[in-house]
């Protein structure tokens, strides 16, 4: 019987010793990281039902296009590239576009608000007529993003999620731009803005406050994506049809 003790007491002190050893482990994760955005709806002078808003009639026949490209009972699908719509009508997503939206597809609004607060390329506060989304992720950042960054703070005296006083530019960071062969990016509204360096991105947002818009791609003379030191295969004419066939095939 005092063996069988024996064996007992030392099962139970191991399992003890080990469900200890189990709450006492530490876990490490990665920081939390807190968003500059807010992604519920707070009423505002600027953004609130009671403000009227609806498509232009030029829009509005853009907006019955789209919904035509889907079955009637499936018209709901249309909501992203209508938001899009009413944001380049706007120039922001606001609560009467979300709603006039919703009424168009005949869905709740909810239904809506829950699209525009999941995708990040739907701005909900208003933002300046130059909108620049600066890539700071990993090929990016070893490009020097950094620089590129604090060379866009000091020249137009904001921050990251702040406008100029005169509205023409707001600032963000965003995660890859999906151009990192040609990091470092900045996307200006709809155009990519690639290869840069501290003292062509002081040239575009020059020309962009004098009212003419840059051309946009790599901004170091190499075209879209090829090597920078020029092409290295591929130098020649490419033959035609029946290059290496026997000629009685």
């Amino acid at each position: 019987m005092s063996f069988v003790n024996t064996i007992v007491r030392s099962t139970f002190n191991k399992s003890t010793l080990l469900s200890t050893r189990i709450s006492q482990r530490s876990f490490h994760g990665s920081s939390k990281v807190l968003s500059s955005k807010l992604f519920v709806h707070r009423d505002t002078p600027e953004n609130n039902a009671s403000i009227p808003f609806e498509f232009t009639p030029e829009n509005l026949n853009r907006a019955q296009e789209i919904i035509k490209r889907y079955p009637p009972q499936y018209k709901k699908a249309a909501v992203i590239p209508l938001l899009d719509l009413g944001q380049r009508q706007l120039g922001w997503t606001s609560l009467p576009v979300m709603n006039a939206v919703a009424k168009l597809v005949e869905i709740p609004p909810m239904r809506v608000y829950e699209v525009a607060t999941f995708y990040t390329m739907f701005n909900r506060e208003p933002v300046g007529k130059y909108f620049l989304q600066l890539c700071t992720t990993t090929p990016c950042q070893l490009c020097g993003s950094t620089k590129i960054l604090e060379t866009i703070q000091n020249h137009l005296n904001i921050k990251v999620d702040e406008t100029t006083p005169d509205g023409l530019f707001t600032l963000v960071e965003v995660e890859c731009a999906g151009a990192c062969v040609n990091a470092p990016v900045l996307a200006i509204n709809d155009d990519y803005y690639e290869d840069l360096t501290p003292e062509t991105t002081k040239e575009i947002l020059d020309s962009l406050k004098s009212g003419k818009i840059p051309k946009p791609g790599p901004q170091s003379g190499r075209h879209t994506c090829e090597p920078p030191g020029g092409l290295t295969t591929l130098t020649s004419q490419p033959p035609g049809p029946g290059f290496g066939v026997r000629s009685d095939l």
